[in-house]
């Protein structure tokens, strides 16, 4: 099998646990590869989310509707980041989030059956998804914690120095949902100077 292709994920792994070649071909024998245009839907709420999403190319947000129908911005993904609504893909639940391109992009996808499966044959690689959820876990109680008692300037600007390339590249409108705040009110805090700290 020719892996150069999965070289992306590879590197991913790489970084949290050392694979032998036989656990790489493994490993990359269950990914799916899906081109997904700019706008189209992966994940949408009342379906199941069958897979893990590993963006190779592109960018991704994930979003719900509130009551009043506004959307909400839950995540952002680019290159080398997963994506999925982890609670609909390991209890079979319908899905109350939508996950949609903001690019044309390209994506690795991973069934939770497929997943399991390799977890019983290696060690490594089930260590590796341990680590990968563990890490989601701790991030996401980070982000609310960090969230608590600061401005919605403080919110902006910490975002802002922790992911430069999505501030850049990712729709004003969806930052503004992620942070919590009208598109509006992210462009008067991005027209003042910057604070020095």
């Amino acid at each position: 099998m020719d892996l150069e292709k999965y070289e992306p994920i590879l590197k991913h792994v790489a970084r949290n646990v050392e694979l032998t070649d036989e656990e790489k071909v493994l490993f990359t024998s269950i990914i799916k590869t899906s081109r997904v245009k700019k706008r189209q839907f992966v994940i949408q709420p009342g379906y199941p989310c069958n897979y893990r999403n590993y963006i190779v190319k592109g960018a991704f947000r994930m979003f719900h509707l509130d009551d009043n129908g506004k959307e909400q911005t839950i995540s952002i993904g680019i290159e080398d980041w997963f994506f999925t609504d982890i609670y609909s893909h390991v209890y079979k639940k319908p899905s109350k989030f939508f996950a949609e391109a903001l690019e044309d992009s390209i994506i690795f996808q991973m069934s939770y059956e497929d997943v399991e499966k390799l977890c019983q044959q290696s060690h490594a690689i089930s260590q590796y998804w341990r680590m990968i959820l563990e890490k989601s876990y701790a991030n996401s109680r980070n982000r609310i914690v960090s969230n608590m008692g600061k401005t919605s300037e403080e919110r902006y600007w910490e975002y802002a120095n922790r992911y430069p390339e999505i501030i850049n590249r990712v729709p004003q409108y969806v930052i503004a949902s992620y942070l919590g705040m009208s598109a509006e009110f992210l462009s008067k805090i991005r027209a003042r100077p910057i604070k020095k700290s």
